[in-house]
């Protein structure tokens, strides 16, 4: 299974691809897409560009975003909610599944506290993937969306094969 996860934002909009096979996981790919444009509209677009052809190269099977939290400045949050749609527009128009996580979710599965800073979720994206080069910050909390999701996807799974052996087990 092929995840890319994608870590929304106005200006930078992180982006990280694994591959999934049973227990081991492997970097694909990670970077950043730059908005560029003179307003919000040419912005957006730019990214809705940028993000497609990201996908059009990585072919991922599914997607995972970031849930935009909310800060003091109102419409500072609007205008991230504005490039999270992007971030759940363009996998939806290539017909990916794309689940969705809350940063201390991610957080907590890839470091293991839900309150980690920057520097701790970094350090343990390096661990899983030794001599991993990402685009900046924005491009490894891609990576660890996507490291977020493929867990709990092989959670899933292995719930969903434990249920049918029940269930034909108990017939």
């Amino acid at each position: 299974m092929r995840v890319i996860g994608l870590d929304p934002g106005l200006r930078k909009t992180g982006w990280g691809v694994v591959d999934v096979d049973g227990g081991r996981m492997r970097h694909v790919a990670n970077g950043t897409c730059a908005s560029s444009g003179a307003d919000l509209a040419l912005r957006l677009l730019s990214l809705h560009h940028q993000l497609t052809d990201v996908l059009k190269v990585h072919k991922p099977d599914t997607a995972a975003v970031e849930h935009t939290f909310v800060n003091k400045d109102a419409a500072g949050t609007l205008k991230l909610g504005q490039a999270r749609a992007i971030a759940l527009l363009v996998p939806a128009q290539m017909g990916l599944e794309v689940a969705e996580y809350a940063p201390n979710a991610v957080k907590k599965v890839v470091v293991g506290v839900g309150h980690a800073d920057k520097a701790q979720v970094e350090h343990m994206v390096r661990l899983q993937f030794p001599g991993i080069v990402t685009n900046g910050p924005d491009a490894t909390d891609a990576i660890a969306i996507a490291l977020c999701h493929a867990h709990h996807a092989q959670f899933s799974g292995r719930l969903a094969d434990a249920i049918a052996v029940a269930d034909g087990a108990g017939r």
